[in-house]
């Protein structure tokens, strides 16, 4: 078990990605803290885990409330004695498909104003426990969509940019303390829109502009791959577990490409 005895934190556990990736952290032996906004979505994923003899705990959490983020760390660490992991898997809707003459800035303002602020208040609560033992890992999540330069994608390719950029300077920041950071970067799972992931709504309207079904959309982005086809679920979460686990203790500032060759680094 690569995370025996590790705490680890997953904001947005409730969500395909996030729900992922909680299940291999436990499987692996971490005690999860599953934090998210639906408790029914969370109570889902914690009965999996409990009924797989994983270890977890459930918690409402709005990853854009400083407050409640802080103060949820703060338990989690006093419960535990630790945050060894955290990673945000927090998925926020917004507008893809939309071209700049038609973008509202409020549009286009959305995915960066959220996505920024719950991974800065999530990194930061988390990190306050890290740095003090001088130990732990924070996982972010990205898209192709921060490399790739395509018409519709102006607000949420901008985040992915900035949540990029982000990392690498959490990574000098809390590199001397002992604290890495890495972020990993798929492409569109068509497994997570099947699971009612908030992912189906922006996918959903962008193929609606195009013409096409979200099914034509998601293929047609696998057929521009080099390995002519989508990630899966599975090999995310594996990718989380690695960076998280001692395997990984070389890595930080780091962007692990997930997309199939969408994008070559």
């Amino acid at each position: 078990m690569r995370l025996k005895g590790k705490v680890a934190l997953v904001y947005g556990a409730g969500g395909a990605i996030g729900g992922a990736v909680a299940r291999a952290f436990a499987h692996e032996g971490a005690t999860v803290y599953l934090a998210g906004r639906t408790p029914a979505t969370l109570d889902v994923v914690a009965q999996e885990i409990a009924a797989n003899g994983g270890r977890c705990r459930v918690a409402p959490v709005d990853a854009l409330d400083e407050g409640a983020v802080a103060r949820h760390a703060d338990a989690v660490a006093a419960e535990s004695g630790a945050i060894d992991i955290a990673l945000n898997a927090v998925g926020i809707p917004h507008v893809q498909g939309v071209p700049l003459r038609e973008l509202s800035l409020e549009e286009y303002e959305r995915p960066v104003h959220a996505y920024l602020r719950a991974h800065f208040l999530t990194a930061r609560a988390a990190a306050r426990h890290m740095t003090s033992r001088r130990s732990g890992v924070i996982v972010a999540l990205s898209t192709p969509a921060a490399r790739l330069a395509f018409p519709g994608v102006l607000g949420f390719g901008t985040t992915c940019a900035a949540i990029e950029g982000l990392c690498r300077h959490l990574a000098a920041e809390l590199g001397a303390e002992g604290v890495r950071v890495v972020c990993l970067r798929p492409d569109a799972l068509p497994e997570a829109v099947v699971r009612g992931s908030h992912s189906r709504a922006v996918f959903g309207s962008a193929a609606a502009r195009a013409g096409a079904t979200i099914e034509q959309l998601l293929a047609g982005r696998a057929d521009a791959s080099l390995l002519k086809r989508s990630p899966t679920l599975a090999q995310v979460a594996s990718a989380a577990v690695f960076a998280a686990s001692g395997e990984a203790g070389a890595m930080t500032g780091a962007v692990l490409n997930l997309g199939c060759g969408s994008v070559v680094d």
